[in-house]
């Protein structure tokens, strides 16, 4: 089948624009004018833009869809903010699921609480055990009963990956950071096949309805209380259920060392030949995040007065990225404080640019450090939305981390000066996963539409306004970029490439940048199909 692109702009992610694009048989056919390719099509359907943007598919680099399908079906925060609504929240769930053992789910966020901290008496109304992932993923929230059930008590230690908050006399006051969410996470029931296959084909449709033709997994392994999502992923690729192109990031097992190779290897064995999946990454965590004190920095911490976690050995790590690397793995790193990125650089040195190694999140980065990524042909692997003044990082990061520190953070635009390759995420469902919004931030540093993050108001100064980076910049990070990463054939709009491509409502480019969150989108398309229509598109 034949498909005419027209009326509007193309955005190819080669740093131009064109005026019509030809799909034949699921492929880009033809690049270039309009009048030149209706002549070539023949018998086509036809696509108007509209004045829209055609642009390639989006491709997030760093993303959990597996946990957020899951979480979407469970006790659901991540849409409301404040204690009253997640209370009442929680009760409805309860009430409206009598059977259910436990109450577990996720998404509330650490600035609805002073010091960013929940407590387990607020959940204790509840006749069951309680488990609510916090937002980002990094702690946990639960009540006296889910504390009983694990055995934690005043005497039980701290794990050496994680922290279990108290009261001042030493009772655990119901928040678990990090690895301690494992002590009560792995206590939950444990998801079905059915659920996983349809968490996952949940997320796929939503992730499709912004755009989202491909990503990267951030996670596939055993963490905080999830189960492995690998078997999940090869049924869906090897029945044809999954239509995205997907590479799935093997988790690292921090508490083990060289002696796990040989399982990744086998991991990654078992998705070769689909034509959907791949399992060529390696997922290494070195730190935490700033606002529980587990992120990993060169000084201490304004209020704890401690430096936080490096979760792999340093002087361990290199060996592990050796042996990973001479295997062909990509390694895709999480380092959020500036210790940890400068580790996951010191163990990259000397590695293979041709593995597409890269760093997420990258919330701060020791100036010295900024050159390094382009000098190692590292990639910088941007979640934009967290570079704003919400209130998560006025109320508690920036208090926390102090100067010159938070003056450090997503420094994009002095990464890009030093000619640093980007790809882009949302860590989803840690974020809104709409690119449009993210792409937002990183050319405004402001929030979408003035207060739309979580339901309450923030500032709306730009945050740190010198490291704003350009809409081409930004969208190539989300299309491009991000495909590179993943080895994928799309992200490009070119001849010979697979036709995977967004449709949106109106050209960004064309509007105000404080508007360019407003973007929509009306149609998706991977090879040439249709996998998302917006209604009355």
């Amino acid at each position: 089948m034949n498909i005419l692109f027209r009326g509007g702009r193309v955005f190819t992610a080669k740093g131009d624009f064109a005026e019509a694009v030809l799909v034949r048989d699921g492929l880009v056919a033809a690049v270039g004018a309009e009048r030149e390719l209706a002549r070539l099509a023949g018998g086509h359907d036809t696509v108007d833009l509209d004045g829209g943007l055609l642009v390639p598919g989006f491709t997030d680099a760093h993303i959990h869809p597996v946990q957020a399908g899951l979480e979407r079906a469970k006790c659901d925060l991540s849409e409301i903010y404040g204690l009253d609504a997640y209370v009442a929240r929680v009760a409805g769930y309860a009430a409206a699921n009598p059977g259910k053992e436990w109450i577990d789910g996720g998404g509330w966020d650490m600035s609805a609480f002073p010091g960013g901290l929940p407590h387990r008496t607020q959940l204790d109304f509840l006749d069951r055990p309680a488990y609510l992932i916090q937002r980002d993923h990094h702690a946990a929230w639960v009540n006296t009963r889910a504390l009983e059930l694990a055995g934690i008590t005043r005497d039980t230690p701290d794990p050496a990956d994680g922290r279990i908050e108290r009261d001042l006399d030493g009772t655990p006051s119901g928040v678990l950071h990090e690895g301690a969410m494992d002590l009560v996470g792995l206590l939950t029931p444990r998801p079905t096949a059915e659920d996983l296959e349809a968490a996952l084909a949940d997320a796929e449709s939503h992730l499709f309805s912004l755009g989202i033709t491909g990503w990267q997994d951030a996670i596939v392994g055993s963490y905080a209380g999830s189960d492995d999502q690998l078997p999940t992923y090869l049924s869906a690729a090897l029945s044809g259920r999954l239509r995205a192109r997907v590479v799935g990031a093997l988790w690292w097992d921090r508490t083990r060392g060289l002696d796990q190779i040989d399982d990744l290897v086998e991991r990654r064995a078992s998705a070769e030949g689909l034509d959907r999946f791949a399992a060529t990454s390696v997922k290494i965590m070195q730190d935490g995040i700033t606002e529980n004190f587990t992120a990993a920095t060169l000084e201490p911490y304004c209020l704890c007065g401690g430096t936080g976690l490096s979760y792999v050995d340093p002087g361990k790590l290199k060996e592990y990225v050796r042996e990973l690397d001479r295997l062909g793995f990509q390694v895709h790193f999480h380092a959020i404080g500036e210790r940890a990125v400068r580790e996951a650089l010191d163990s990259l040195e000397g590695t293979d640019p041709d593995n597409r190694h890269h760093i997420a999140h990258l919330q701060i980065i020791e100036p010295s450090d900024v050159p390094r990524f382009a000098a190692l042909g590292v990639t910088a692997n941007l979640q934009p939305l967290w570079a704003t003044h919400h209130a998560q990082m006025d109320e508690l990061t920036l208090p926390y981390l102090g100067e010159p520190r938070s003056s450090w953070q997503y420094p994009f635009a002095d990464l890009l000066a030093h000619g640093t390759r980007f790809c882009a995420g949302s860590d989803w469902p840690v974020s809104n996963a709409d690119p449009l919004q993210g792409m937002h931030v990183a050319v405004n540093r402001t929030e979408p539409g003035g207060s739309v993050h979580a339901g309450y108001p923030t500032a709306q100064q730009p945050f740190l306004p010198g490291q704003r980076i350009s809409l081409a910049t930004a969208l190539t990070a989300y299309t491009a970029g991000s495909a590179w990463i993943n080895r994928s054939p799309a992200g490009v709009v070119e001849e010979g490439r697979p036709a995977d491509l967004v449709v949106l409502d109106r050209d960004p480019f064309a509007l105000p940048p404080e508007e360019i969150w407003t973007t929509g989108v009306r149609l998706t398309f991977v090879a040439g199909e249709a996998v998302y229509q917006r209604a009355g598109s």
